[in-house]
């Protein structure tokens, strides 16, 4: 496999790992309809601020979300490309058959 495919194999485990907590899953969804206020978030999820702030970090670190400050209150939104980011590397599994050949180490 080359080296750039494995790159991006380590991005994309990243991504994975952060989408995989349900309450980082609904901030997803919900910054599907758009940028959003961190204020709005809490309410939206019915969490407090600190714990939004942690998942918040978690994505914005894994490239899920960008954030810009606005005066005193932030605001996020999904990064432009990361749905087409996931749509390529769901496609490694997509119309895969598997594979009906062994490794001369196996026999």
């Amino acid at each position: 496999m080359p080296a750039a495919i494995i790159h991006d194999l380590a991005r994309s485990a990243r991504i994975f790992h952060a989408l995989a907590d349900p309450i980082r899953l609904k901030i997803v969804a919900l910054l599907g309809d758009g940028e959003r206020c961190v204020c709005d978030l809490t309410e939206a999820l019915d969490i407090a601020q600190s714990l939004l702030s942690f998942h918040l970090r978690t994505l914005k670190d894994a490239g899920v979300v960008t954030d810009r400050r606005e005066g005193r209150w932030n605001y996020y939104s999904l990064k432009g490309d990361i749905a087409e980011e996931i749509e390529e590397v769901l496609e490694l599994f997509h119309d895969r058959t598997p594979s009906r050949t062994r490794s001369r180490r196996c026999e």
